[in-house]
């Protein structure tokens, strides 16, 4: 091997090492912005190829910073990406939920976690399946700022910077999006714990048929989301909303459900439920409390099979 393979090798290695140790940044910040994880896949490929084109060229300039320059990229295709996403939704059968995002639970005691655990928490706390939700009503513009600078803690400066637009019309787009978010969804993170155990007592009382304790963990204000895509069980076209509707719908089905295997699993960052039956996962159940209190105000329940295939039962 000459001199200039084994430069060329270092290189290359170089330019994936450098992708891959942004890697997980990039795809927190498309998914938030997709709520897609095939898609977020789709854009972080266009992203590696742009970033190993524009470094692997013959004498091409050096990137002075390869974060900027690939949440820059990456950022882009997303918006680009979105227009096609909100045309598959236009046509998509029933509610529309984000593909969730399913890891290991952690140990919510706070015992024994590393820093690298921890820090991998955080990130995935990033949005919750009911932030993202509101994040839909949102313009891509203003989703994009409202991410980057609410969620990951960009600046007005460096965002305009990334998305080519002024720092004004960034803090305009900004205000208009915190404004919009806060409005429906107050600033607030349940305990894990706390989220676990009515978790555990909404499965409980919904598959024992037991209405009174159903009843009892409910807000009154509750509303019911299940995104089945025309392929799985869905209760309705529609949002269910009201404690006593959402009660009957849910004893309705759980009715039908027998030998479910219960897990529970950490879903976009909060500890929630993933149904399986004979080993295949047929639902995740995520549910949002009442802020300062154990009442369930919204249950999200994705079924679409399509939006379940990267979940295993281990």
């Amino acid at each position: 091997m000459t001199e200039r393979q084994a430069a060329d090798i270092a290189a290359a290695d170089h330019v994936t090492q450098v992708f891959v140790g942004h890697r997980e940044l990039l795809f927190s910040v498309v998914y938030n912005i997709l709520g897609s994880v095939a898609d977020t896949e789709d854009v972080l490929q266009e992203t590696w190829l742009a970033w190993a084109t524009r470094t692997r060229a013959r004498n091409a300039e050096q990137v002075d910073n390869p974060r900027a320059y690939l949440v820059r990229v990456a950022v882009n295709q997303a918006l680009a990406r979105r227009a096609e996403i909100d045309r598959r939704q236009e046509t998509y059968v029933g509610q529309w939920l984000p593909e969730p995002v399913v890891t290991p639970l952690a140990d919510t005691s706070g015992a024994g976690d590393s820093s690298d655990t921890a820090d991998a928490a955080v990130r995935a706390d990033s949005a919750s399946m009911a932030l993202l939700v509101v994040l839909e009503t949102l313009t891509p513009a203003e989703r994009a700022v409202f991410v980057l600078h609410e969620v990951f803690g960009y600046a007005h400066t460096e965002i305009a910077d990334l998305l080519g637009r002024s720092p004004a019309a960034v803090r305009q787009l900004a205000h208009r999006a915190r404004e919009h978010v806060h409005a429906r969804r107050p600033r607030y993170h349940a305990d894990p714990r706390m989220r676990r155990e009515v978790t555990e007592r909404f499965l409980s009382a919904a598959l024992g048929g037991d209405l009174k304790a159903l009843l009892q963990v409910l807000a009154p204000d509750v509303t019911l989301w299940t995104d089945g895509g025309g392929k799985g069980p869905a209760t309705s076209l529609h949002p269910i909303h009201g404690r006593d509707a959402v009660a009957r719908t849910l004893l309705t089905v759980a009715a039908n459900a027998r030998d479910l295997d219960i897990r529970y699993r950490r879903v976009n960052g909060d500890p929630s439920a993933v149904l399986f039956d004979s080993g295949s996962p047929i639902a995740v159940l995520v549910l949002d409390l009442t802020p300062g209190s154990h009442h369930v105000r919204g249950i999200y329940s994705v079924t679409n099979p399509d939006k379940l295939t990267r979940i295993n039962d281990r």
